[in-house]
């Protein structure tokens, strides 16, 4: 039940942030400020404190990686074969980037860092750094192969390269190699900002969140909804079993790779010729359905 009044608070919090924007409260300048304490305050802070006192070698290892890779291709292939020659190319490619997607840095390390311990909410941080850096160039790719768009893959690349969150994680990962201590008083700080981050990121989101009831198709986001919430935590819970990882980067691969779509493949959509309006519709539900199939993979898990 823990698990659960947890997921319905996060929803609570998630539909508060599409409540203030529609009421003008939490308008565009607004929310851009809450977005960017979160992406550059918050989630870093989370980060940090989540890896600094944390062995290196305990966190990273190759079948957490491999895992990773394989989880993500496999449901783009999946994703591609189920969509190819349906829909129009706007909306297939949309279709295929927003079943692998996934929202790893506002909803999946906060919510882990919420309900399990530091060691798993260390390794998911691993996980958020890796795949971002896999489906971020895949998504951009996708969208400007089957739009022709002219996509800035390099610019994309160098804002990689200057994510607030990835150089946490960086410095975490440096310092808990080092063995360098971390002042107290630094320490109970960053935490307790890093405790902002979940709160933050669900008012973020909610306010992004839009439902725009002439894209809707039944068929066509019931499929996205299938492959990111059933077919991608699935994909991972086996190919993580087969890999033999321990319980704690299990536990973390599976459940960050179980979140909803990123806001993100919106934006990206936006800009790259993908169907924006469907791109909007589908972040909006699965994020919604997420809070049932993220209780039952968390409490199967256990």
């Amino acid at each position: 039940m823990e698990v659960l009044g947890r997921l319905l608070a996060m929803l609570a919090v998630l539909l508060l942030g599409t409540g203030l924007r529609s009421s003008g409260l939490l308008n565009a300048a607004r929310t851009a400020r809450l977005n960017a304490t979160a992406y550059y305050v918050a989630l870093p802070a989370l980060v940090f404190v989540a890896t600094y006192d944390q062995s290196i070698g305990e966190l990273l290892s190759a079948e957490l990686l491999a895992g990773s890779l394989i989880v993500v291709f496999a449901t783009g292939a999946i994703a591609w074969l189920a969509h190819r020659n349906r829909f129009s190319r706007g909306r297939r490619s949309v279709a295929i980037i927003q079943s692998y997607h996934s929202n790893l840095g506002y909803l999946g390390l906060p919510l882990v860092a919420a309900t399990f311990d530091a060691r798993v909410t260390a390794i998911a941080s691993v996980v958020l750094g890796f795949v971002t850096l896999i489906q971020l160039p895949l998504t951009i790719v996708v969208l400007s192969t089957f739009s022709g768009a002219d996509a800035a893959i390099g610019r994309e690349l160098r804002n990689l390269a200057t994510n607030p969150v990835l150089g946490a994680l960086v410095a975490g990962l440096a310092i808990g190699a080092a063995g360098l201590p971390v002042p107290a008083p630094a320490a109970t700080g960053l935490d307790a900002l890093g405790a902002l981050a979940l709160p933050l990121a669900l008012l973020c989101v909610g306010a992004a969140l839009q439902v725009d009831s002439p894209s809707l198709s039944l068929e066509a986001t019931g499929s996205v909804v299938a492959l990111k919430l059933g077919c991608m935590p699935l994909l991972a819970w086996g190919v993580f079993s087969l890999l033999a990882v321990d319980a704690a980067t299990f536990t973390a691969s599976v459940v960050m790779l179980g979140m909803p779509t990123a806001v993100s493949t919106y934006v990206y959509a936006s800009e790259l010729g993908g169907d924006a309006e469907f791109a909007s519709l589908n972040v909006f539900v699965t994020t919604v359905a997420s809070v049932a199939t993220l209780f039952v993979l968390i409490t199967v898990i256990g």
